[in-house]
């Protein structure tokens, strides 16, 4: 599968879309970057004066990278409109602030993988190679009822 086709085939879109390029994907990890755009909503009111990334975002990075492209390419095949992907559980450690027009990169190492259940472990590094945040995502991919 294409790297481009993964992104293609997320339920995302701007303003919520959060995956610029996939560098590298196979049967055990993903790796894949974005640049957050200073002009995102968000840093209007998320500590004024001194904008910061909110964690909740980072984590949906991580998601959407980690967990989400991971899938899609995991899926391969068998995925079709008919699946629904949901976030399951997160612990995450959070590390280093994340600033606008900074540019994050997301490894994501399969834990497993079965019965439509993925969990990963995930980092999130800047440009500087040190890790922001850290820890594990799990999400579940099922046919829609």
């Amino acid at each position: 599968m294409d790297l481009n086709d993964i992104i293609a085939q997320l339920p995302y879109g701007e303003p919520f879309l959060f995956v610029d390029e996939l560098m590298h994907v196979d049967e055990e990890g993903i790796i894949g970057n974005y640049t957050f755009n200073e002009n995102l909503d968000f840093y209007k009111g998320h500590f004024c004066g001194n904008p910061i990334t909110p964690g909740v975002i980072l984590t949906e990075v991580m998601a959407q990278i980690g967990l989400a492209c991971f899938g899609i390419y995991l899926l391969g095949s068998d995925l079709n409109n008919g699946i629904a992907m949901a976030l399951t559980s997160c612990e995450i450690q959070f590390l280093k602030p994340v600033y606008p027009k900074e540019k994050v990169t997301v490894i994501s190492d399969k834990i497993y993988f079965r019965f439509g259940k993925l969990k990963c472990a995930v980092t999130l590094k800047n440009e500087a190679g040190h890790e922001v945040c850290k820890g594990t995502l799990s999400g579940m991919m099922t046919k829609e009822i």
